[in-house]
């Protein structure tokens, strides 16, 4: 059994390295093919073996995900706030900096959830149904924070942030397949790319230089990360890019090393606490975990205590995957013309878009790119672009 469970943590850290490179291949679409294969799959072994592939294969796509979303801008709503800082250190010759950062940010978190988890559970059991009363009245006071925060222009702010949220609500209201998938697409990752065409970016020669992070930054980034991420991830519709912008304001001066190391945590302490959720309230906000637990058919505490083992050891071996293909990518994107390579991803993703949700996913991904240009084109934050999925969470809640 112990080899079994071995190959499969192996073989989950292989397929969420693939599902986090390739953007459009999410961890999401692959844990539903293993669900719907399930029944042929458990003639050849147990539930439990194909819980630990998906368990290995989701956290190691919270941190191979950043790779794409640093060299590429196709990012998915995890990452979609990292394309911005990480791209300013890419352009200065700096993107394995960015991976380290994120690596270092989600390697620590998870440590550091795990050790929380007990006080994590209880802390669950308590607030949870004081929270869900007003889940969406907390998420209006975290988006007029988000807009209030905006140094360059409110009013820009508000209008960015209200026409995501309704493109938000009409994508939503079309029941695509994956409907995500154009939205973020559109709003952070082809839209940037066109920007980057636009202004005819080059990229420099990447440096592999030792990292050295400021004990300080990296210690504030990491807790302040834990505490905001794990009461993020009760709420719906609060990711980890949200949680992001308001963990930042806790500093006085964000850096951008600082922001990396907070977006990288969040990505993975989100992933940890779904399925803490899933144990104390039965829900989890991870669509992998939800399949998950179908197939185990129970989620108890000795499933917990064998999902964290399986977590530790998949992060471990993701932070290594990670750290290798990244000097891989490094030594290769200067050699590329950063034009031609913008439009292929934009014609590779514009393709997956329409065979995964058809003419109306187009649409979507067409309107989404030129909404996602607007922040830049007016100067403010792309944290705005959020309101796609906040803005439909909180009618839900509210209405």
């Amino acid at each position: 059994m112990f080899i079994e469970l071995l190959i499969a943590i192996l073989l989950g850290c292989i397929a969420g390295t693939i599902t986090g490179l390739i953007p459009g291949v999410h961890i999401n679409l692959v844990a539903v093919s293993i669900f719907a294969v399930s029944p042929f799959l458990l003639n050849f072994t147990s539930p439990l073996i194909l819980a630990a592939f998906i368990i290995s294969m989701s956290i190691t796509h919270t941190f191979t995900d950043f790779i794409p979303s640093c060299f590429l801008g196709a990012p998915e709503s995890e990452t979609a706030l990292s394309v911005l800082p990480a791209h300013r250190l890419l352009l200065r010759g700096l993107s394995y900096e960015a991976i380290f950062l994120t690596v270092f940010g989600g390697l620590f978190s998870l440590i550091i959830t795990i050790m929380l988890i007990p006080l994590i559970i209880v802390t669950l059991k308590e607030i949870y149904p004081i929270l869900r009363t007003y889940i969406g009245y907390i998420l209006i006071i975290v988006s007029l924070f988000l807009i209030l925060k905006e140094r360059k222009s409110k009013y820009f702010a508000l209008i960015v942030f209200l026409l995501s949220g309704v493109l938000g609500l009409a994508t939503f209201k079309l029941r695509l397949s994956e409907p995500l998938f154009p939205l973020l697409s559109g709003l952070f990752g082809i839209s940037i790319l066109m920007m980057s065409i636009k202004d005819k970016i080059k990229i420099p020669e990447q440096k592999i230089n030792k990292i050295i992070i400021d004990k300080k930054t990296g210690f504030k980034s990491i807790i302040s990360s834990v505490l905001v991420g794990t009461f993020s991830s009760f709420l719906p519709g609060l990711g980890p890019a949200q949680a992001a912008i308001i963990t930042s304001q806790l500093f006085k001066k964000m850096s951008i090393r600082g922001f990396l190391i907070i977006v990288g945590a969040l990505n993975t302490i989100n992933m940890i606490i779904s399925f803490v959720t899933l144990y104390v309230i039965d829900k989890a906000r991870n669509g992998s975990i939800v399949i998950m637990s179908k197939i185990l058919g129970i989620f108890n505490l000795e499933t917990l205590i064998l999902s964290i083992g399986i977590i530790l050891i998949s992060g471990a071996i993701a932070a290594i995957i990670t750290l290798k293909l990244s000097k891989v990518f490094t030594r290769l994107i200067s050699k590329l013309n950063y034009q031609k390579l913008c439009l292929s991803i934009i014609l590779f993703v514009t393709i997956l878009v329409m065979i995964i949700t058809g003419f109306y996913g187009l649409l979507v991904l067409v309107v989404a790119t030129f909404v996602g240009m607007l922040p830049t084109l007016k100067g403010i934050g792309k944290s705005h672009l959020m309101g796609c999925l906040l803005l439909p969470v909180i009618l839900y809640f509210i209405l």
